[in-house]
């Protein structure tokens, strides 16, 4: 270790069981030769040293591993040469004995394994850091998979954490290191996932609610859960008898799963806000012609702003319109980025970027390639994007691969349209309750009542209290500003009532009587505006 990296730990007060894991951290990375700075050798070929960094980590066990899977899902970060290797990071840790299955599957049911079990594979279908995986055979007969987490886990895992976040205290206050990234944001988002995923109540949780998100879809499909078994340690599935994707038999059951997997990736991202974020092909398997998915450890969450945003970037892209797809990337990010940024240097490396896309096939386009390059050229510009869009590009990018193993002639913006016309209708089909159209009806003419009265005020063609501007001697110009705001309330009011018409006459539950009635509104309004228009040409107002 340098003398630069012993400044970064000086001054760290740890207790005798943390600083004997950071010695043993230290001699991983020198037996790696990663201890001679804390960035390694330049000239050093990029491969080569995401090489030696990967395999550090994985050494170092759960908590590194994790940070280096985290990375690899941040190309506004690490190098590409660097994401592609930390993201084959594999677990190295030996499996769990077969008393030690029993012991923690006992502690966690609360009676010997035997009353609830008939039988346990004492051969592990995988073992991580975390948890180990058996297969299993239930009392009543079912067929079953069990995840046992690892005795340990969650004492190594807080100690490491505990490490990261003091080395991220002292590391951060370096401008070097700070400007690069900010690390403690980094050890506060990996603790945040480190915990979860040490909770498998959550991930039932997780399963059951993509259960929920895939239920519209025929051939995708979840494991089934047992809850009455499962606890925070143990998680208790029902067996998939799968084989890989690229397995599955030809025929239509095939393509239609493949279309309704793109399908429901754009439902879990934009609509839902709630997606499974490692569609890697060892998490999909075909069976009973269905796909079914499996893992539910790694998720990813993206709130209603950010989805909205999202689908415009996928749009104007598709549309091949650099200039607001520079301004979408803007608006995703913080208010500082945005008031610093380039956006004309931004707009012209999208207009390059896209230009790569443009002679091929849009079959072609790898949405999650497409996804992971806006992020680095929007990082090169100094514009930081939410992490939720990284994640959203890794998870399109696996699912597009497990895509064109079942269909690669499927275009990846096929159920755009279509998954336009049903979120749009579903809105409205969720809005067109008659107390719903009458309340929003009233709130928009409150607002627009309040805007016109404003305006009038502000022009001093009414009174106020708060605003009174007197245009003496300007009668004519008055009159026109009043009528002008008179006939802009009798258009907006016309056509929100042509909206609600259409909106109600296209659904089902809306008695007849409310788009007649609205429909009468909205010819008497219109009506009324051109016999203003017409009064007014005549007048010269």
């Amino acid at each position: 270790m340098s003398d630069s990296d012993r400044d970064v730990l000086a001054g760290i007060d740890v207790d005798g069981r943390l600083l004997g894991r950071a010695a043993r951290i230290g001699r991983i990375l020198a037996s790696h030769g990663l201890q001679e700075r804390l960035f390694p050798d330049a000239e050093e070929p990029a491969r080569t040293r995401a090489r030696r960094l990967r395999s550090a980590l994985e050494e170092l066990g759960p908590t590194f591993a994790k940070l280096g899977q985290l990375l690899s899902t941040r190309p506004d970060l690490v190098s590409p040469e660097v994401a592609d290797e930390l993201a084959s990071l594999q677990d190295q840790v030996p499996p769990l004995s077969e008393a030690e299955v029993v012991a923690v599957m006992e502690e966690e049911l609360g009676v010997p394994w035997e009353d609830v079990f008939e039988s346990i594979d004492p051969e592990p279908l995988a073992a991580g850091t975390i948890g180990q995986v058996h297969r299993a055979k239930l009392e009543d007969g079912d067929r079953v998979v069990v995840k046992v987490q690892r005795p340990n886990a969650r004492d190594e895992i807080m100690r490491d954490l505990g490490l990261l976040e003091l080395f991220a205290a002292q590391a951060g206050r370096r401008a070097a290191i700070r400007d690069l990234v900010d690390l403690e944001l980094m050890v506060d988002h990996l603790s945040s996932s480190l915990q979860r995923e040490l909770d498998f109540t959550l991930e039932a949780a997780n399963v059951e609610r993509i259960g929920g998100v895939l239920e519209p879809y025929s051939r995708l499909s979840v494991p089934r859960l047992y809850p009455h078994l499962s606890t925070s340690r143990l998680l208790v599935l029902g067996e998939v008898h799968g084989v890989p994707l690229r397995d599955a038999p030809p025929g239509k059951p095939r393509t239609e799963a493949a279309r309704q997997l793109l399908e429901s990736y754009y439902r879990q991202v934009l609509w839902e806000g709630f997606f499974h974020a490692d569609p890697h092909p060892g998490n999909l398997l075909w069976w009973q012609d269905r796909i079914y998915f499996l893992d539910f450890g790694m998720v990813g969450e993206i709130d209603a702003e950010v989805r909205e945003l999202i689908l415009l970037l996928l749009l104007a892209f598709w549309r091949e319109d650099a200039a607001f797809l520079a301004e979408v990337l803007l608006m995703l990010a913080d208010d500082e980025t945005r008031a610093e940024a380039d956006a004309d240097g931004l707009a012209r490396d999208l207009t390059s970027f896209i230009a790569r896309f443009r002679h091929g096939s849009l079959r072609d386009l790898q949405l999650g390639p497409m996804l992971e390059g806006l992020t680095e050229i929007a990082a090169r510009r100094g514009v930081k994007l939410p992490a939720s869009l990284a994640l959203t590009g890794k998870a399109f990018a696996q699912m597009q691969l497990a895509v064109a193993e079942l269909d690669p002639t499927l275009d990846p913006f096929a159920p755009v349209g279509g998954f336009l016309v049903r979120a749009i209708g579903g809105r409205i089909r969720g809005q067109a309750h008659p107390h719903t159209v009458f309340y929003e009806a009233q709130k928009a003419k409150v607002r627009l009542t309040r805007l016109v009265e404003s305006f009038e005020r502000v022009m001093g063609a009414r009174a106020g209290p708060k605003l009174q501007v007197q245009f003496r001697g300007m009668e004519p110009l008055e009159e026109t500003l009043r009528a002008a705001a008179r006939r802009i309330s009798l258009g907006l009011t016309a056509g929100a009532a042509l909206v609600a018409t259409g909106v109600t006459a296209a659904s089902d539950h809306v008695g007849n009587w409310v788009p007649l009635t609205l429909g009468s509104l909205a010819g008497v309004l219109t009506a009324g505006l051109l016999v203003d228009l017409l009064r007014g040409r005549r007048g010269g107002a």
